[in-house]
């Protein structure tokens, strides 16, 4: 990485802790928030020292593709909160447990994690376990098991992460 990059990089994970330590402390004397910008920019300089701020560690390029991707991955978990909530409420109880591995076709760890971490915040689905890019996933029901393998949210992180797909 280049100097110019790291300087880059090491300005916004100060920030993005920052932000993140102002929302949590809830204080905003003088005094408190130069200590929490010096304590976020220790963090980062110790992170720097162990070469974790980088690309993958802190991708801030995916900042103006989240400005669509995280409203459209909050639908996708109302949708299926909603369909679970409906099998779980049927005095039938008709749910059709069902384990598939689906193939992501992303082309980073960061988007296949973010994949896997996809399929998990979405009600009714888990991501078992990752070998390449075969996600293994238990499904609640049978029709959001099929759903995944259609291959719509994979299309979709897919995107999200710079591809083409």
């Amino acid at each position: 990485m280049k100097t110019g990059e790291k300087a880059l990089y090491g300005l916004s994970a100060t920030a993005a802790l920052f932000v993140f330590w102002l929302l949590l402390s809830g204080h905003y004397a003088p005094y408190m928030i130069v200590v929490g910008l010096l304590a976020s920019a220790l963090v980062v300089l110790f992170s720097g020292r162990m070469a974790v701020i980088d690309r993958e560690g802190h991708p801030i390029y995916l900042l103006g593709r989240a400005v669509t991707f995280w409203p459209w991955l909050v639908w996708e978990i109302v949708k299926s909160a909603i369909a679970v909530t409906r099998v779980v409420m049927a005095p039938s109880l008709p749910i059709s447990p069902t384990m598939v591995t689906v193939r992501g076709t992303q082309k980073t760890a960061v988007g296949l994690v973010t994949y896997a971490n996809s399929i998990t915040l979405t009600p009714g689905t888990i991501s078992v376990e990752v070998v390449d890019n075969d996600i293994t996933v238990h499904a609640l029901l049978k029709a959001g098991a099929e759903d995944l393998k259609g291959g719509g949210m994979d299309a979709r992180v897919t995107r999200f992460e710079g591809g083409i797909r």
